[in-house]
C-alpha cells in the first residue's frame, strides 16, 4: 500500500497542508518585519556573535 493511501484514510487530513502554510507564512512575515525594523547597531552586534569570544559586551 502506498503512503498516499494511508493519508486518504485519515479524516480531515486536508487541513494539515493549509495549517502548515499558514504557520510558515506567519513566521516568515514576523521574521521579515523584525529584520527590517531592527537597528543597524543591533544587527552589527548579532552578526559578530559567532566571532566574539567575549560574552560581556552589551548593546
Amino acid at each position: 500500500m502506498k503512503f498516499i493511501n494511508y493519508l486518504e484514510s485519515i479524516a480531515g487530513v486536508s487541513i494539515y497542508p493549509l495549517a502548515s502554510l499558514l504557520i510558515f507564512t506567519i513566521f516568515f512575515t514576523v521574521a521579515s518585519m523584525w529584520a527590517f525594523s531592527a537597528s543597524k547597531k543591533m544587527m552589527d552586534h548579532v552578526s559578530r556573535i559567532p566571532l566574539d569570544n567575549d560574552d560581556t559586551q552589551s548593546l
